[in-house]
C-alpha cells in the first residue's frame, strides 16, 4: 500500500498496488506491460531521454545547455503540454510509477552531485583571489533581497509555512549560479580559459558551496517550524559530517592512493568502496535532516586530485549526464503546472521577478567589477553569465515543493524564471561580449621575418601519440642553436564532448599538477612525456605542454588564439590521413580536415600541414646525430619563400641534406592576371591582381640571397628546372632522387599557374594547393613526409600594411579579432620584400 498525493492539495488519492506486479508475463498471456513497474519505467526513461535529445538538437543552433532542454522536455510530457490528455498521464505516468521515478532519478542526481564535486578545484579560488568572492557574495545579496520582497508577494498564497523558510528557499533559488552549467557555456562560448572566464568560474564555485550551506538551513528550518532545539542539532550534526570527511576520509583515501604502484590503474575494490561511499554519505546526511546530495557533494570535494578521480569520472559520467540526470530535470518539468499561472496579475510578477533577478545578479557583481577597475562591458558580461541557473536552483525548488514550502504556481513560477534566465546568458553575451584582442607587438608572424640570431617560437598541434615521433624529429632537424634556440609549444587537441569534467582542465597538467579529466588522459600523459624527453636531451629546445579542449567546429580558434598569445611564427598540425600498413593514407577523422582548412583561413602566422609518412632518424644522443635528406620545390610566391625559408633554416644544421629545385616556366607559359574563382567553401571570391614582375622580383633576390649564401655549402644542392605545363612539372618531381625523407613545399604556386595546369583537377585535398595535393595523393606512391608550407600575408602586428598574394585572397584579415577571422577584398595588397 502507498500513499500518493495528487497536485490538487485539496484531494488526496489512495493508490494501491500489488508489490510483486514488477515484471509482466507478456502481451501474450493477456497482461499490459503498462501495469507492471520495470516497464513502465523503461518507456517512461526512454521518453524523457529521446525527448530531451530532440530539444537538444533543436536548440544547440541556438547555443543552450543541456538543462534547458532537460527541463522542457519534462514540461513538454508533463501537465503542461501532453499531460493535459488525462489518458496520455495516467497510461505513461500514472500516479503510481511517482515513487519508483523519483527514486532512480535522485540515485542519478546522487551521483551526478558526487562527481560535480570531484571535479571541482578549490585551489582555483586561492589563485583567482579575493575578487572572486568578492563578485560571488555581491552577486547573491541584491537576488537574495529580491526574493525576499518576492516572497512578501507570493507569501499569502502559502501563509500556512512559516514566512522566514519561504524567504530562505526563494532567496537561495535566486540568488544561486549553476557551476557545472556556467562551465558549459563558457566552454561553447570560448570564454573557459579567458581571464573572465576564470573570474566567473571561480565566483559560481564560491556561490555553488553558500548555496550548499543555505540550503542545509532551509531544510533544516522546513523541517522544523521553529528555530529549535532539532534544527540546531540538525547544523551541527552536518558540521561533524563536513569535518568527519576531510580530517578521516581524505586522509584514509589519500592512504589508499599511495598503496597503489606508480603507473598501476586503480583497483576495482578502490572504485567499488568509493561509490558505496557515496550511497552511505546521502544516507548520514538524509538521516541527519538534510538533503542526500549534500553529503554526495561533500564526499566528492574530498576527492583527491589524480587517477582515482580520472576514473571515476570515466566509468560514471557518460551514464550518470546522459541516462540518469536527464530524469530528474525531467521529473521537474512534469511537477511543473504552467496552467496554475492565470491572470494578467501573476505573470506580471513573473516578468518582474526576471527582470529584477537578472538586474539584481548584473548589479551586484558590476559594482564589484567598477572597483576593481574592469571595462563596463565585462563587468555586464560577468553579472549576466552569473544569472546561470541549473541544477542546484532546481534542487532547492524540488526539496521546497516536498517540504510543501512551494506551492504548484509558485514552484512553476520558479521553474519558468530558471528556464528564462539560463536560456538568455548565452545570446546576449554572444552578442554584447566581443572583445577587442590585444594588438601583438610579435611582428615576426614567418619565418622569413624570424631573426636568424633570435629565439625561433613553434606551435606544434597533435592529436594522437602517433603524430609525435615525426614533429620531434622536424624540430630536431629546424636546428635549434644557442644563437637560436627553439621554443616550442605542443597543444594537444581534445574533443569536447559535452561533459563538466573537460571543461575543468588544466592546459598545462604537467606544471599544474592536476591531471586531464577526460577519456584521452593516457594519451595525454604519454605525448607531455615524449616531448619532455626530448626537451631534456636536445640542446637549446624549450617545451611548454599544453590542452586545447574544445568542439572539433571551433578548435581553430583555440589554436589561433594560443598561436597569438604565445607570438609563435609557425604552427605545424598534421594532415587528416595517416600511413597505413601498405603503405597507403586513411582518414583519421574526417573533423581533423576541418580543422585544418579552418587554420589555414585563420591562422595569425604561417602553418605548415605535415603528411606523416616517417621521419626517422638514428636515435639521438647529440644534436648532430641525425640525418635527412630535404628537397624544396620552389615554383614562387609567398607560400614557396616561407618554404625555402624553413628548409634553410634546417640546412644549417650538420645532419641535413638540401636539394633545392627551382621550377622555371618556358616560353610557352602564359600568365594569366586577375580572375574570378571559388575558394574551397564554394564562395566566388575575388583574386586580386598584382604587380606579377615585382613578386618575380621578390623570388629571384630570396634565390640569390640564398644561393649567394650557400654557395659553399656542399650539404645544398641547387636546381632549376625548365617546364611548360603541368605533365612536365610531375614528370620532373617524378624524376627526384629516392633517397630524401622530406619533402616541404608552399601551398600556393604564386604568380605561375600554368605549369602546374591540370593538376587540380582530380585534386583530393585541394586545401594542400596543388604540389602539396600530388605529393600526398595515394596514387603518386610517395614514401617521404611532407611539408606544405603557408605564409602568414595578412594584416602586420600594427596595421601598417596589407600584404597579400593573388592565390591568398581567404588571407586577408580584419584586425581587430583573429578568433573570428573575416575574408575582405581589400584594394591591392603592397608587398614588401624581406629586410
Amino acid at each position: 500500500m502507498a500513499d500518493q498525493v495528487s497536485n490538487n492539495e485539496t484531494d488526496e488519492t489512495i493508490v494501491c498496488y500489488a508489490p510483486t506486479m514488477i515484471t509482466t508475463n507478456g502481451i501474450w498471456q493477456g497482461d499490459n506491460p503498462l501495469d507492471y513497474s520495470l516497464p513502465l519505467f523503461i518507456l517512461q526513461l526512454s521518453l524523457v531521454v529521446i525527448m530531451t535529445r530532440i530539444l537538444v538538437f533543436i536548440l544547440k543552433p541556438f547555443r543552450q545547455p543541456r538543462v534547458i532542454s532537460e527541463i522542457l522536455g519534462g514540461i513538454i510530457l508533463g501537465p503542461s503540454v501532453l499531460g493535459r490528455s488525462s489518458k496520455f498521464a495516467n497510461t505513461v505516468f500514472p500516479l503510481r510509477s511517482v515513487m519508483i521515478l523519483e527514486t532512480m532519478a535522485n540515485v542519478g542526481l546522487l551521483y551526478f552531485i558526487f562527481l560535480v564535486g570531484v571535479e571541482m578545484d578549490i585551489d582555483v579560488i586561492k589563485r583567482t583571489g579575493k575578487r572572486a568572492i568578492v563578485i560571488a557574495i555581491a552577486g547573491m545579496i541584491l537576488p537574495f533581497l529580491m526574493g525576499v520582497g518576492f516572497a512578501f508577494m507570493l507569501h499569502q498564497s502559502t501563509h500556512f509555512v512559516r514566512l522566514g523558510t519561504f524567504i530562505l528557499f526563494l532567496g537561495v533559488a535566486l540568488s544561486v549560479t549553476s557551476f557545472p552549467v556556467l562551465a558549459r557555456i563558457l566552454a561553447e562560448l570560448k570564454l573557459l580559459n579567458t581571464e573572465i572566464g576564470k573570474i566567473a568560474m571561480s565566483s559560481a564555485l564560491i556561490n555553488d558551496m553558500c548555496a550548499w550551506i543555505l540550503l542545509a538551513f532551509a531544510i533544516a528550518l522546513a523541517e522544523n517550524e521553529a528555530m529549535s532545539l532539532s534544527s540546531i542539532w540538525v547544523i551541527l550534526s552536518n558540521v561533524a559530517f563536513v569535518l568527519l570527511c576531510v580530517f578521516i576520509i581524505r586522509p584514509l583515501i589519500s592512504w589508499m592512493l599511495r598503496r597503489t604502484p606508480e603507473g598501476e590503474p586503480v583497483s576495482e575494490f578502490s572504485i567499488c568502496l568509493i561509490l558505496t561511499g557515496v550511497m552511505v554519505s546521502g544516507f548520514i546526511t538524509d538521516s541527519i535532516g538534510t538533503h542526500s546530495v549534500f553529503g554526495a557533494f561533500v564526499f566528492g570535494l574530498v576527492i583527491p586530485n589524480g587517477p582515482l578521480g580520472v576514473t571515476l569520472i570515466e566509468r560514471l559520467e557518460d551514464f550518470v549526464s546522459g541516462l540518469l540526470l536527464p530524469l530528474f530535470f525531467a521529473i521537474s518539468g512534469l511537477k511543473t503546472d504552467v496552467t496554475t499561472i492565470v491572470g494578467v496579475t501573476t505573470w506580471a510578477i513573473l516578468a518582474v521577478v526576471i527582470v529584477l533577478a537578472c538586474a539584481g545578479k548584473v548589479a551586484g557583481t558590476l559594482l564589484v567589477s567598477i572597483y576593481y577597475q574592469m571595462p563596463l562591458y565585462e563587468g555586464i558580461t560577468l553579472g549576466l553569465l552569473m544569472n546561470t541557473k541549473g541544477l542546484v536552483e532546481i534542487i532547492v525548488l524540488n526539496v521546497g515543493k516536498d517540504q510543501k514550502v512551494l506551492d504548484d504556481k509558485v514552484f512553476a513560477i520558479m521553474v519558468i524564471v530558471a528556464v528564462i534566465m539560463t536560456a538568455i546568458v548565452a545570446p546576449i553575451v554572444t552578442n554584447i561580449y566581443q572583445p577587442t584582442r590585444k594588438l601583438s607587438h610579435n611582428k615576426r608572424r614567418t619565418i622569413q621575418k624570424t631573426k636568424s640570431d633570435g629565439e625561433f617560437r613553434v606551435l606544434v598541434c597533435v592529436h594522437t601519440p602517433r603524430n609525435v615521433p615525426t614533429i620531434i624529429n622536424l624540430l630536431e632537424a629546424s636546428h635549434p642553436t644557442k644563437k637560436s634556440p627553439i621554443c616550442t609549444f605542443v597543444l594537444h587537441l581534445v574533443e569536447l564532448t559535452g561533459r563538466a569534467s573537460a571543461m575543468l582542465i588544466v592546459h598545462n597538467t604537467r606544471k599544474s599538477g592536476r591531471p586531464a579529466l577526460n577519456q584521452t588522459q593516457a594519451q595525454s600523459d604519454h605525448i607531455i612525456n615524449a616531448f619532455e624527453n626530448f626537451e631534456q636531451h636536445a640542446g637549446f629546445v624549450s617545451v611548454h605542454p599544453l590542452t586545447a579542449i574544445s568542439p572539433y567546429s571551433t578548435m581553430h580558434e583555440d589554436i589561433c588564439n594560443v598561436a597569438e598569445d604565445k607570438r609563435v611564427a609557425f604552427i605545424v598540425i598534421p594532415f587528416h590521413k595517416q600511413q597505413t600498413v601498405d603503405g597507403g593514407m586513411e582518414a583519421m577523422n574526417p573533423a581533423f580536415r576541418a580543422i585544418n582548412e579552418n587554420m589555414l583561413a585563420n591562422a595569425p602566422c604561417s602553418v605548415g600541414i605535415l603528411v606523416d609518412r616517417g621521419l626517422t632518424g638514428s636515435t639521438r644522443l647529440a644534436a648532430n646525430q641525425i640525418a635527412h635528406h630535404v628537397a624544396v620545390l620552389f615554383f614562387g610566391g609567398p607560400d614557396d619563400r616561407e618554404a625555402l625559408a624553413y628548409a634553410w633554416r634546417m640546412s644549417e644544421h650538420p645532419g641535413i641534406n638540401l636539394t633545392v629545385l627551382r621550377f622555371v616556366p618556358g616560353e610557352n607559359v602564359l600568365e594569366t592576371i586577375g580572375e574570378t574563382r571559388r575558394n574551397e567553401s564554394g564562395h566566388e571570391v575575388l583574386t586580386v591582381s598584382t604587380d606579377i614582375d615585382r613578386e618575380k622580383q621578390m623570388d629571384e633576390d630570396y634565390i640569390n640571397e640564398f644561393r649567394t649564401r650557400t654557395a659553399n655549402d656542399s650539404s645544398v644542392v641547387y636546381t632549376e628546372k625548365v617546364v611548360n605545363h603541368g605533365e612536365e612539372t610531375v614528370a620532373a618531381i617524378r624524376s627526384i632522387d629516392g633517397i630524401h625523407d622530406l619533402f616541404v613545399v608552399g601551398r600556393g604556386q604564386g604568380t605561375i599557374s600554368s605549369v602546374t595546369a591540370g593538376l587540380t583537377d582530380w585534386s583530393e585535398c585541394p586545401e594542400l594547393g596543388a604540389i602539396g595535393d600530388l605529393l600526398a595523393s595515394t596514387d603518386f606512391a610517395a614514401t617521404y613526409s611532407v611539408l606544405i608550407v603557408q605564409q602568414y600575408v595578412g594584416i602586420e602586428a600594427h596595421g601598417d600594411a596589407m600584404i597579400g598574394t593573388p592565390d591568398s585572397p581567404t588571407r586577408h584579415y580584419e584586425l581587430h579579432d583573429f578568433g573570428h577571422m573575416r575574408q575582405t577584398t581589400q584594394v591591392p595588397p603592397i608587398f614588401h620584400p624581406r629586410p
